[in-house]
């Protein structure tokens, strides 16, 4: 069905949102508040008069007109918290929160995360005293002539000056004569910074960058750059300025590491990221960001765009933008030029009339509208950029003069306009110069880089036999030196599969080396062979020096993991072939092993031998593409907490867990007589690999429940609704490699194994019967199911927790205290109150765990309140709730859902002579839940109420945390009777 969506702003950003949302067949209607002219009545676009700073009645306003999704143009509403209020309420809104839109509404705390983060920007100081302010202009080390109002100045809040004097003025104006209002309360005193100045913008979830192209505005009133500054005179995308590569860098550099700090600062930034970049000859540097659409960056960007954009920002809310990545005309130029009123931006005049709309139509050109409003039928002026006209065309030269044909066509009283925007990229595209392999794309300089970067990562991998000394054209190993008599070579190569792409999208770029290593060693044990060198290829479509080096590095420390040398690679740059950011992977190892220990030994295998399995790590590096696809088809994304885990891992991090390396701790083994054959479960599970190694007159049978299935197969299993057979043909399920040995040499075997792995006795050889498997896997769904039972004792996970609260915290202080031992089983992953302020939310976020307001009062009814709680819980992968203080009464279908889910509500002042606490599973009637735990509190004469209260809290501080440890343990649980059970001999 359709949507309803809101806009929120009045200008010629909101009237291009508008306009790329209406075109999308998902949008049933766009409303803009409070819009102009040329949003008030157009086809699927039309105004409301709706109040957007009273958010409250905004709520409201959005569920009565069943608005599916607001969309927030101008950055004073985002300050203001606008997300954060409507999302409380429910309704889906795009656009960062008031904590991640500081990077905007605060200049001095832009500039010191910039520091933090490391991320390139001007030298500056931040001040709320003028006096001190001058004197560091005065003395400072740079040219400090740059002075911004710290807080919102609708765009205009910076004066750049020429000397010391003008910028001590200027410091005056904002400080003491009010220029920006209360703005310019506090200031920052930066460096002038010299080179071209370009905007670069991405969509992002908070994980995934997704670059716009880049943008170029022009500030200054008149053409060539001169007369007062402005909110923007035109615009025009993409800029030719910015090669492919310095895009990327600066996406890596700025855009990228911008939205990991924001996170690692704990804060999610979703929405737009616009950077203002200086080129200076250092490289790209910050000027200031904004956390939203420019204006009228916005009004040539989204012209340019391919796809949906409704579909992008719904990516973008869900966090799933990895998957719905935009889509840019890469062969097209946009230009856009502002039609002011006479007098800005200083005093103008209103109500003019404007003509020529059609004639601009029908030249092919998009007028959007800013300072306009309809009055007495006509449209009129009401602002001092009244609107932008927007021309698309193939190149930047054409573009430029269809957009000042269409200045010329629309007219009005006192209209003034620049003639030269975009006048910098088209000198730039006429310079004359001659072509070089870089200009290309191939950048031969940075390859030799990023030789002499790793040339001591490989020596360091040096072995008996050879030295690893790249850059000559071959490597060289000796098999004599290396100890060999009568060896036979073994040569094996592999990738990594689409993991590489989830590496690429987290932006974690240091284990998949370890993959790429291990897919090839672990393959030509199989055949006994000791790995001796290995050789890689790196391939990508631009060279970025660190993430080749990290790349390689983790290739290195895995061959020294292996016992083989990184004897040399290739690197090939090959431009048009992969995009941005992306690179492919391939290795090749080379083994020896001496003629009378090869494998498999076929004539040995008999009816009978036993099948040991080894442990994997976890996915290893096969079946991402169907991971991919069921975390898509999910609520999760990569960057959800990981399955299972603890601390601050995301799914994405556990995903890229290194796949196990097992020639150093198998070799011995192998070479020890008592193998008969080895497997590698690589691509096509455990169905397809193991009869590779077997006679075809054999098969075999193994056991799920006989082994450790790591509890992220389970979670995969479930979330995909895999099959039996799926699951055993595309996964390892817990089993990286398999031994088939004798049955009665099979103990001594695991034994040695287990010294260094875990490993089981899993199965058995059969013989095979013509039509039937070779390999047959019991009860693997069973133990699948039954995965977190089984592990609940001796799990390294712990439960995650979400407490619910509504005022001070006192018992959550207890509970934080109690997970921080290390013996708790259980992990706060959230904490979530009905009530915005409470001393209980400032408590969590000084323990560094995440917190959300869910306010009651903006929902109709108890359901629809604990729905919006229901889906934060599951957002956060919670398993397990607990009541502390939480003072509304949960919704029947809420309970249930929940039900064996932990809560408490406390039973106070029981008795005359005894009161206490008791900490029960929550049931839909009130205080009917199964008791887990009481504490009890005697009654002292002379007891108030009062010295009582604080005693009882005492024993709550004891009994919570011991009832939320019990169930987190799988000590006890709920069953289906709603009485307590016992699970463990834990009952003391």
């Amino acid at each position: 069905m359709a949507d309803q969506v809101l806009v929120i702003g009045s200008g010629g950003r909101e009237h291009a949102l508008a306009w790329k949302l209406a075109q999308s067949p998902h949008v049933k209607q766009v409303l803009v508040a409070p819009g102009n002219a040329g949003t008030a009545n157009s086809e699927k676009i039309s105004n409301s008069a709706v109040s957007i700073n009273d958010h409250a009645a905004l709520v409201k306003y959005c569920k009565d007109q069943k608005i599916g999704l607001v969309v927030v143009g101008p950055e004073v509403p985002l300050a203001e918290g606008i997300v954060d209020d409507l999302t409380a309420a429910g309704v889906r809104c795009f656009g960062p929160t008031a904590k991640a839109a500081q990077l905007e509404s605060s200049k001095s705390f832009s500039k010191a995360f910039l520091d933090r983060n490391g991320i390139p920007t001007a030298r500056w100081k931040a001040f709320t005293s003028a006096e001190e302010a001058c004197t560091f202009i005065t003395r400072a080390e740079f040219p400090a002539l740059v002075v911004k109002a710290s807080g919102l100045a609708a765009g205009k809040g910076v004066i750049v000056a020429s000397n010391n004097e003008e910028a001590c003025r200027a410091v005056h104006e904002i400080m003491q004569d009010k220029t920006f209002g209360a703005a310019g309360e506090t200031i920052v005193v930066e460096e002038l910074l010299e080179g071209e100045e370009v905007s670069c913008l991405c969509f992002t979830d908070g994980v995934t960058v997704a670059p716009m192209p880049p943008a170029q505005d022009h500030k200054r009133l008149m053409d060539g750059d001169r007369g007062p500054n402005t909110g923007g005179m035109g615009a025009y995308s993409p800029a030719p300025q910015l090669s492919k590569d310095l895009l990327l860098k600066i996406r890596n550099s700025v855009l990228q590491k911008t939205v990991d700090g924001m996170r690692r600062e704990g804060i999610l930034y979703m929405g737009v990221l616009y950077a203002g970049l200086m080129l200076t000859k250092d490289g790209p540097k910050v000027l200031e960001f904004n956390c939203r659409f420019g204006d009228p960056e916005c009004q040539v960007i989204l012209p340019l765009l391919k796809n949906d954009l409704y579909e992008i920002i719904q990516a973008i809310i869900d966090r799933k933008l990895s998957g719905h990545m935009p889509v840019w005309h890469e062969d097209s130029a946009a230009v856009t030029v502002v039609m002011a009123s006479e007098g800005y931006p200083g005093n103008y005049a209103k109500g003019l009339e404007i003509r020529g709309f059609s004639r601009a139509k029908e030249l092919g050109l998009e007028v959007f509208h800013a300072g306009t409003t309809i009055k007495g039928g006509k449209v009129v002026t009401n602002g001092g950029r009244v609107l932008t006209v927007t021309a698309i065309k193939k190149d930047l030269v054409s573009a430029l003069e269809e957009a000042n044909k269409g200045v010329g066509v629309i007219q009005f009283s006192g209209a003034i306009y620049r003639k030269d925007i975009g006048y910098r990229a088209i000198a730039f595209l006429k310079q004359s110069r001659g072509l070089t392999y870089k200009d290309s794309g191939v950048d031969i300089a940075a390859g030799n880089t990023l030789v002499q970067k790793i040339k001591p990562l490989a020596a360091a991998t040096s072995r008996p036999g050879c030295n690893a000394d790249l850059g000559g054209f071959a490597g060289l190993f000796d098999l004599k030196e290396a100890g060999y008599k009568d060896p036979v070579l073994v040569s094996g190569t592999d990738g990594v599969g689409t993991k590489l792409k989830v590496a690429q999208l987290c932006n974690k770029h240091n284990t998949i080396g370890q993959d790429l290593v291990a897919m090839c060693v672990n393959d030509i044990l199989a055949q006994g062979a000791e790995p001796l060198f290995f050789l890689d290829y790196f391939a990508c479509g631009k060279l970025d020096i660190e993430v080749a080096q990290a790349v390689i590095a983790g290739i290195a420390e895995a061959c020294t993991l292996a016992g083989c040398a990184l004897l040399g690679g290739e690197t090939a740059e090959m431009p048009g072939m992969y995009h941005p950011g992306e690179y492919d992977l391939g290795g090749f190892a080379v083994g020896a092993v001496e003629r009378g220990q090869m494998l498999p030994q076929l004539d040995r295998v008999v009816d009978g031998d036993v099948v040991i399995g080894i442990a994997s790590s976890g996915i290893h590096s096969n079946g991402f593409s169907l991971v991919r696809k069921i975390i898509e088809n999910s609520p999760f994304s990569f960057s959800s907490p990981s399955v299972g885990g603890s601390g601050d891992q995301t799914l994405g991090e556990q995903l890229l867990t290194p796949t196990k390396i097992y020639s150093k701790v198998l070799l011995p083994v192998l070479r020890s007589g008592c193998v008969k054959a080895y497997a590698h479960i690589t691509g096509g599970g455990l169905l397809e690999n193991i009869p590779r190694v077997l006679p075809g007159k054999f098969g075999v049978v193994l056991d799920a429940l006989s082994w450790k299935i790591p509890e992220f197969f389970s979670w995969l299993q479930k979330e995909g609704n895999l099959s039996e057979e799926e699951m055993a043909r595309t996964f390892n399920c817990g089993i990286g490699a398999i031994l088939v040995v004798q049955k009665e040499l099979a103990g001594q075997v695991l034994k040695d194994i287990q010294r260094h792995e875990d490993a089981w006795l899993i199965g058995k050889v059969v013989p095979h019967q013509s039509g039937s498997p070779h390999v047959e896997v019991n009860n693997l769904l069973q133990a699948l199911h039954a995965n977190r039972l089984q592990m609940l004792h001796n799990r390294q996970s712990k439960t995650r927790v979400a407490v619910l609260i509504s005022g001070t915290g006192t018992n959550l202080e207890a509970l934080i205290t109690s997970t921080k031992k290390p013996s708790s089983y259980a992990q706060i992953v959230l904490v979530v109150s009905n009530k915005a302020g409470v001393e209980g939310l400032k408590k969590a976020e000084r323990a560094g765990i995440p917190t959300k307001v869910i306010d009651h009062k903006q929902y109709s009814s108890r359901a629809e309140f604990d729905s919006a709680v229901d889906k934060v819980l599951e957002e956060f992968s919670t398993e397990l709730i607990c009541l502390a203080g939480f003072m509304r009464i949960l919704s029947g279908p809420f309970v249930r859902k929940w039900n064996g889910a932990n809560a408490h509500r406390l039973v106070l002042e029981a008795g005359v002579r005894v009161t206490g606490c008791t900490v029960h599973f929550v049931a839909e009637e009130v205080d009917a839940g199964a008791i887990i735990f009481q504490e009890a509190v005697p009654v002292k004469a002379g007891d108030s109420e009062e010295t009582l209260s604080e005693r009882v809290k005492k024993a709550e501080h004891k009994a919570f945390p011991a009832a939320m440890q019990l169930v987190a343990s799988g000590a006890i649980r709920l069953g289906g009777d709603g009485k307590i059970i016992w699970t463990s001999t834990k009952q003391n």
